[in-house]
């Protein structure tokens, strides 16, 4: 066999493969296993409120006040999450945003992050009492832990090294104070309300 028939006998060979498998996955099949995969996360949506504190690079430690808003999106194939801290004055000194679904390719929930400038994708682990998930920093590992019932949220972070105690630097309690129908609500309708017709 020519080379050139070769190439275009293994091209072939790889459109039929990815062909197959596309009809093998339908939409509604790959959306059901995000909806089935994430359902144990539904513990986390609501409104949560509490405390939470942090150690800073001078060693003190800093207490704010904590919330977090959490909701779905389609139809509960992704998880919305939006978290920000206050001072004792009301001002916002943190803010942090963040996406989960069920990534098929790498077979694991995945999290989008974006928080104080920076970006990150990390695969979270559930637990049977809530999820971890990790942020390899070099020689450093960053790892959270959290732990959710229906009325509590108790989450931590700490600095894992080889061969030292982990350190945490960071923790927070929170309790749920209601539902809500974030980021769902309110979408575009077909129509426009008034005139009855689409807009140009």
């Amino acid at each position: 066999m020519k080379k050139s028939t070769t190439i275009i006998y293994c091209l072939a060979i790889a459109i039929l493969s990815s062909t197959s498998f596309a009809q093998q996955q339908s939409p509604e099949s790959m959306l059901a296993t995000q909806r089935e995969k994430l359902a144990a996360f539904a513990r986390m949506n609501g409104v949560w409120r509490g405390e939470s504190w942090v150690i800073l690079p001078s060693g003190e430690k800093n207490v704010i006040v904590h919330t977090e808003r959490v909701g779905s999106m389609l139809e509960g194939a992704v998880k919305v999450i939006e978290g920000r801290g206050y001072d004792k004055e009301g001002k916002v000194v943190f803010n942090a945003f963040a996406s989960m679904a069920y990534d098929e390719g790498k077979k694991a929930i995945t999290m989008q992050s974006y928080a104080q400038g920076r970006v990150g994708n990390y695969v979270v682990t559930p637990t049977e009492k809530g999820f971890t998930w990790e942020i390899p920093a070099g020689p450093t590992t960053i790892r959270y832990v959290a732990e959710i019932s229906h009325e509590k949220w108790f989450e931590y972070g700490e600095r894992i090294v080889q061969g030292r105690d982990p350190f945490r630097f960071i923790e927070m309690t929170l309790t749920r104070v209601g539902d809500t129908d974030w980021p769902s609500a309110d979408p575009v309708p077909m129509l426009e309300a008034k005139e009855g017709r689409t807009k140009q």
